[in-house]
């Protein structure tokens, strides 16, 4: 089992690419199942989460080709077999995502309860009853969810929580069911955006994407389309928390500063100082960061994929800042983590309350989910000697390539296979 090893102590700079966004990606290709034609999508990040979605997806019986440049070709002329094992499903959640689709297309789907990272309760009820919203039948049947419609129904949907994975899979399903389905309370993340961009150019009728009701025309088939993955806003805002860190100067690029205003905010108020581009964000940062608050929230709030980053941030932050996480009760499993390393953390709840230190100190470490994984590489840039970081991963459903564009920008890190 790989880990890494990370080295505190130099400061960051210099340019990143940030790589086409993972949370996008998954359901971009899946969308491939909607269509007998051929699907090409470009900016795909190398992760071991879409290496697991296309041997899904080719289980199905989709055939994909891959281009030198990673690119993704996917064509699901027909399917061979409606059924996602569980060996598949157990590692990845958004394995849901085939439901939606292969129920709408082909009027039968089998999908395993879904796995992924131990960071709290996902459950897949709210994508079940807009489902049987719209006419389909489902039962629970040896840990599958079995579904059966001839034809979806266009329905008004309202979802109890704001769920991405939910609004997505019935974003998909709708758009080849009969007449108009409208999903109130739906999730605005720019994820969910590029997914109705792409399912547009396929001929399909999605209105208001990226506000919380999101109206779809059901139409009788799409058709092929080639789209562009959006730059993971996760991966910049990862960089950049580590160049505030390592009081560095850092740019990532080929990523929409808008979708990341939440804590680009909260980067200058712990005394960064940022020049936004148009696909760019150059962070410099020439003191020790101040402390901040942060409350998750669904977007366009502040993003709990960052929590962890930021808890890196505070532990070494000057003053104290209280982070509250309010989208999954099991997303605290770092803070152990980081008191081994010396960080003065309390626990109070859903908030973890964090006093900066001078500097942390390097221990052995186990990363227990993908954004604890990153908070612990942060970690290791600014503490004293060689973290070592087990059970890495849960790193590489996430991140592209991230030991290389670290030591690319001047961090002391390698892999130990």
């Amino acid at each position: 089992m790989d880990k890494l090893a990370v080295t505190g102590g130099n400061r960051l700079s210099g340019e990143v690419k940030i790589s086409g966004a993972k949370n996008a990606a998954l359901p971009i290709l899946i969308a491939s199942l909607l269509t007998a034609d051929t699907l090409r999508i470009t900016n795909v990040p190398h992760l071991n989460d879409i290496t697991t979605t296309l041997h899904l997806l080719g289980d199905l019986g989709v055939e994909i080709e891959i281009d030198e440049k990673l690119g993704v070709a996917a064509t699901a002329a027909s399917i061979t077999n409606p059924r996602a094992d569980y060996d598949l499903v157990k590692t990845m959640r958004a394995s849901i995502l085939v439901l939606g689709p292969t129920l709408a297309r082909f009027g039968h789907a089998e999908v395993a309860l879904p796995g992924g990272c131990a960071i709290g309760a996902r459950p897949v009820d709210l994508h079940i009853k807009g489902l049987e919203a719209m006419g389909a039948n489902i039962d629970i049947r040896d840990g599958y969810v079995v579904a059966e419609a001839k034809r979806l129904q266009g329905a008004r949907i309202v979802c109890e929580l704001v769920t991405v994975t939910g609004t997505e899979n019935l974003m998909m399903a709708a758009t080849l069911a009969d007449g108009v389905t409208v999903i109130e309370n739906a999730a605005r993340e720019p994820e969910v955006v590029d997914l109705a961009n792409c399912l547009n150019a396929m001929g399909a009728q999605i209105t208001g994407a990226g506000t919380s009701e999101i109206t779809i025309e059901g139409v009788e088939a799409l058709h092929g389309a080639t789209h562009p993955v959006i730059g993971d806003r996760i991966e910049a805002g990862t960089y950049l928390v580590a160049a505030a860190m390592t009081q560095g100067d850092v740019t990532v690029t080929r990523v929409g500063p808008s979708t990341m205003s939440a804590y680009l905010e909260k980067l200058r108020e712990a005394g960064a100082e940022l020049e936004i581009g148009e696909t760019s964000v150059r962070l410099v940062m020439n003191q020790r960061p101040q402390a901040v608050s942060v409350h998750t929230a669904p977007h366009p709030a502040f993003p709990t994929d960052m929590q962890a980053q930021f808890v890196a941030l505070n532990a070494i932050a000057e003053g104290a800042g209280a982070v509250t996480e309010t989208i999954f009760e099991n997303r605290f499993m770092h803070v152990p983590e980081l008191q081994r390393m010396g960080a003065d953390i309390e626990m109070e709840g859903h908030t973890a309350v964090v006093r900066g230190v001078e500097q942390l100190t390097s221990a052995p470490v186990m990363a227990t989910d993908l954004r604890a994984s990153a908070c612990l590489v942060l970690a290791g840039l600014v503490a004293g000697g060689e973290t070592i970081i087990d059970r890495i991963y849960h790193l590489d459903r996430g991140y592209d390539s991230i030991e290389q564009k670290l030591s690319a920008l001047g961090a002391t890190i390698k892999r130990i296979h």
